[in-house]
């Protein structure tokens, strides 16, 4: 009867058939037998195959998302709109828009080219750095995380990557750096001195930095090196 139940749930959840099978198939026999050999109570077993349920779907939902997603990024804290986040799945890019006043900031992430780079207002520059995945999420993670944040409306602690920068050490780019990071990155940061950051860990003076990034999924700390 448990069965029944929650493969009847399932199926109001998603009209498509293929996606309630793929979801009936992985609560019937991954989740709940995982559940089932741990010893909770009836109650707490129940609470957590629901949950358990909801990510599935969540992934499954994710996975059929269109070419052009677009989201509303907010503070982890609160429901206060810092931004919007445009994933290009054709090109592979991700736009990033941050609304911060003078310390606003826009971000690309292009992972054909393997680069991010973000343009700092307050700065009045552009930071480019060569995704590395130990530590920068796939697009397709990023945009994960950024609809399981709206979806479930839980508060997170997003990852963080710092980076140092040298004052006074930029260059101007020209036409082998913007066929290197490539047109989406020329356009946001032609005309504009060119820092490439390095990673660091978290320092003990955060004074100097500056933040930017994707609110609530992955926040980039971008900190002046001090003389």
């Amino acid at each position: 009867m448990e069965r029944e139940v929650c493969s009847s749930s399932l199926l109001k959840w998603e009209p498509q058939r293929a996606v309630a099978t793929l979801g009936r198939y992985i609560y019937t026999r991954i989740i709940r037998k995982i559940f089932i050999r741990t010893q909770f109570s009836d109650f707490k077993r129940s609470q957590c195959l629901q949950k358990a349920a909801v990510l599935v779907l969540l992934g499954v939902f994710w996975t059929q998302a269109s070419a052009l997603d677009t989201f509303v990024l907010q503070e982890p804290e609160n429901d206060y709109v810092t931004g919007t986040m445009t994933i290009h799945n054709e090109k592979n890019i991700a736009e990033v828009h941050v609304n911060a006043g003078m310390y606003s900031s826009d971000t690309i992430f292009d992972y054909s080219h393997g680069y991010i780079a973000t343009r700092l207002f307050s700065r009045n520059a552009c930071f480019i750095l060569k995704i590395n995945k130990d530590y920068i999420p796939e697009l397709q993670e990023i945009g994960r995380l950024a609809f399981e944040r709206k979806t479930m409306k839980t508060i997170y602690s997003p990852s963080k990557v710092w980076v140092e920068f040298q004052s006074g050490h930029s260059v101007w780019g020209d036409i082998k750096d913007w066929i290197l990071y490539g047109k989406e990155i020329e356009h946001l940061c032609a005309g504009l001195p060119l820092y490439h950051p390095v990673k660091i860990q978290s320092p003990q003076n955060v004074n100097g930095c500056d933040t930017a990034g994707i609110p609530s999924v992955l926040v980039m700390k971008i900190c002046e090196k001090a003389n």
